[in-house]
């Protein structure tokens, strides 16, 4: 076999399309079979440009005279599919005078992959800001049923430690009559409504530095001096309790439904802690949520009940009037009070001024 032969028979066997072409006319010199089965009709005498749709003449020239490579592309129709064939040409001699090289390869499959590639990249990516987003959702409704610091325990080590609090200040307020109003109005207002007076009470919460554990039907707890202490816990909720009835006055003067809560104040230790595996809240249990829930069911409708270990603490910012002492069922006879601004636009009468605390206590 003669050296030619075998060179021609090498590069076909490595599917390389090989090309001579003369510097000047750009015109094919020489092609491979394998050149020849991707460039149909290509032969000697055959323009290279009319390959290379995109192939620059005086371009070409300027690049290969400093001696550089010039890659470029072209895509062929070869029996119904495209083909993308990249074409590295450089300069030679042969013979003693000037020749191109063009060497061909069939890069489709490697297209192909890079954009298999791409596409997958930017599907990741997608996926990526997809669920990015949805822990933001997640967290944000974490949030909503638990404290911060509790959470990063939940996300950190997959439980929750249960923690006493002590003290802590509880508020417990219920809707007076809301099933009747729930019965007799479109569910879709009634819901709606009360999601206004929720919202706002939380806003009131978070301004007075109280925590909302949760709301159960028409009933709203929240907690003062948890999770991070706070030596004003009792005026923390006193606080929120008077700006929580006075929303509502203020609501019922533009509103056809009037709303009226009872509202029930305890100070006291609390334990807090995730409950549930699948369907988890945040709770809190403890005779200070027992006590305020007691005398929230033992007020009077826009009253609110102190019981008379927080007195001290609230006493020289709001009006105390109507002590007494309630039955509390499970805790037995309780000293409460009731407490309102000290301009008595909230909650019942508001305590005759001039009048002893101690005495009114105990008259």
């Amino acid at each position: 076999m003669q050296i030619e032969a075998l060179n021609a028979q090498l590069l076909q066997s490595i599917g390389i399309g090989l090309a001579l072409v003369a510097p000047d006319s750009l015109a094919i010199r020489y092609c491979n079979p394998t050149f020849g089965d991707w460039f149909a009709g290509a032969a000697a005498g055959t323009a290279l440009a009319d390959l290379f749709p995109g192939l620059d003449p005086a371009g070409l020239a300027e690049r290969l005279s400093a001696g550089t490579a010039v890659t470029v592309e072209a895509r062929v129709k070869r029996k119904r599919r495209e083909l993308i064939i990249e074409a590295v040409i450089r300069r030679a001699t042969h013979d003693g005078s000037g020749i191109l090289v063009v060497e061909c390869q069939n890069i489709s499959r490697l297209r192909e992959t890079e954009a298999m590639i791409d596409a997958y990249a930017s599907m990741t990516e997608r996926k990526t800001r997809e669920l990015e987003r949805e822990k933001t959702q997640v967290e944000k409704l974490l949030l909503n049923v638990m404290p911060r610091s509790v959470y990063e325990e939940y996300k950190t080590f997959g439980s929750v430690t249960p923690k006493l609090y002590e003290p802590v200040s509880v508020l417990m307020l219920d809707f007076v009559g809301f099933t009747e109003i729930a019965a007799a109005a479109d569910p879709t207002v009634t819901v709606a409504e009360l999601n206004d007076i929720f919202t706002a009470f939380d806003r009131i919460a978070e301004l007075h530095g109280c925590e909302r554990i949760k709301t159960i039907g028409d009933a709203y707890l929240a907690v003062a001096g948890l999770p991070h202490p706070n030596p004003d816990h009792a005026r923390s909720v006193a606080q929120c309790a008077v700006k929580m009835m006075r929303y509502l006055e203020r609501r019922n003067e533009s509103h056809a439904q009037t709303w009226r809560a009872r509202i029930g104040l305890a100070s006291g230790s609390v334990v807090g802690s995730v409950i549930g595996i699948q369907k988890y809240v945040y709770d809190v249990f403890g005779p200070a949520v027992n006590l305020a829930s007691r005398l929230q069911s033992l007020s009077e409708p826009m009253e609110i009940s102190v019981h008379q270990d927080m007195l001290g603490e609230v006493m020289d910012e709001f009006a105390l009037s109507r002590f007494r002492t309630e039955t509390v069922r499970g805790l037995g006879e309780v000293p409460v009070a009731t407490l309102a601004d000290r301009d008595g636009t909230t909650g019942l009468r508001p305590r005759r001024r001039g009048v002893p605390l101690r005495l009114a206590a105990t008259a």
